[in-house]
């Protein structure tokens, strides 16, 4: 019978824990990549793979452990973290080139000096210094100043950008209806208001239907525009005017417009200057405006009467309206719109709507409309200062015998005055 002999290891005492000196036993993934790692991966692997693949046993229990690991994916999730917030590449190399030594260390960044410089007989150009030890990308502009310097036979800019306010709203008013003329005068004010700078809003006012024509003029004038209609019949004249002016009034209290409101009639002559001196006015400001005479022989001078810009008098040239509060045509005043709509922020005592009377007599349409505004001259502004020019005309210029033409086209041939040769 064969025996089989076994020789006895001097360790045969020692328990195997996890089979690891066991020849008998399967490895575990992580001693194989770590067996593995003496003779083929680097130290950097090695290391990698000893804290991400080795398991860790508690003291109490066999049980498996994660408390470590989640403790150093945490470490090194923190170290990349503060790898990744720190600079290199040109900020290592702009950091080496300046001396830090001498100063303090500061996040703020210089910016390039920007030159804008403007020859004889050209557009213009801005040259930008290149710094060959610098990086150009990192230029900022903070703020731009237009200034001129004569200098050596070249005009050398100076550039500082400053905050604008916005301009004020411009929010004008113009009852018109049909007749000769009214093509005529439409595009003449249209004509201005496309030379004023925005923003600007113009409320065309029409009675009972809006015509064709005037919406054709609008629509091609180019400037922001609403066609309101007044539905109220009004027997004269006056009163269209004065139900016109209130649908525009009633228009913009309804939608609170914010802006300067001015009652601009088409029939008028304006300047630029007038209104661009609109948006100076804060409540209400008013100044004088000349006029042609019914007549026709003479001109005659109202509105306000300036020391600065405050209001100290009135002209007026007719005996029967010198009984008025305030000596103003239609077209001289202008005020806030807010005051329509925002009682509580000018202190008003009423809180009854703002509109023009039909019940008065003509001519003092105006006075009464302003004594809902303000209560004295105190509240008024004269513009421009001291009053001392005439900004625009009221010329009464109809011609009542000619026919409105539907549509601006003649049905039929003029009558041949000179025959062709």
């Amino acid at each position: 019978m064969a025996s089989i002999r076994r020789t006895l290891s001097p360790f045969n005492d020692r328990s195997y824990q996890n089979g690891s000196n066991n020849p008998f036993a399967a490895q575990s993934p992580s001693q194989k990549l770590l067996s593995h790692g003496r003779t083929t991966f680097s130290p950097i692997h090695r290391f990698i793979t000893a804290i991400f693949l080795q398991k860790h046993y508690s003291r109490k229990s066999n049980q498996f452990s994660w408390k470590k690991s989640l403790l150093r994916c945490f470490l090194f999730f923190f170290l990349g973290f503060l790898l990744g917030m720190a600079p290199f590449n040109n900020d290592i190399n702009e950091l080496k080139r300046e001396d830090l030594r001498n100063r303090d260390f500061s996040f703020e960044r210089k910016s390039g000096v920007v030159n804008a410089e403007k020859n004889e007989g050209d557009l213009g150009f801005v040259e930008i210094p290149k710094d060959n030890t610098n990086n150009n990308n990192n230029i900022v502009v903070d703020s731009v100043e237009l200034g001129v310097v004569e200098s050596s036979g070249r005009n050398e800019i100076k550039l500082n950008l400053d905050f604008v306010p916005p301009l004020k709203q411009l929010i004008l008013v113009t009852p018109t209806y049909n007749r000769a003329m009214q093509a005529y005068y439409l595009n003449r004010l249209g004509q201005v208001l496309r030379l004023v700078r925005p923003p600007l809003l113009w409320i065309v006012v029409e009675t009972n239907t809006a015509t064709m024509e005037t919406a054709d003029i609008l629509r091609n004038m180019g400037i922001m525009y609403r066609h309101l209609v007044c539905k109220k019949n009004s027997t004269s004249a006056k009163d269209r005017g004065v139900h016109q002016r209130n649908t525009a009034i009633e228009h913009i209290e309804r939608h609170r417009l914010d802006g300067i409101v001015y009652f601009a009639d088409d029939d008028n002559i304006y300047s630029l200057e007038l209104f661009e001196s609109l948006r100076e006015i804060s409540r209400f400001g008013t100044w004088p405006v000349a006029m042609l005479a019914q007549s026709k022989n003479k001109a005659t001078l109202e509105g306000p009467v300036c020391n600065g810009s405050r209001v100290v008098g009135w002209h007026t040239n007719e005996k029967s309206k010198r009984l008025r509060r305030f000596h103003v045509d239609m077209s001289g005043f202008a005020f806030n719109s807010t005051i329509l709509w925002d009682p509580k922020r000018w202190h008003r005592p009423t809180s009854e709507p703002i509109r023009q009377l039909d019940t008065v007599k003509e001519g003092f349409q105006e006075t009464t409309f302003i004594e809902q505004i303000v209560e004295d001259e105190s509240q008024m502004e004269g513009i421009p200062q001291s009053c001392y020019r005439i900004m625009n005309w009221h010329l009464h210029l109809e011609a009542a015998e000619l026919i409105y033409p539907t549509g601006w086209l003649l049905q039929k041939n003029l009558d041949v005055v000179i025959p062709a040769k």
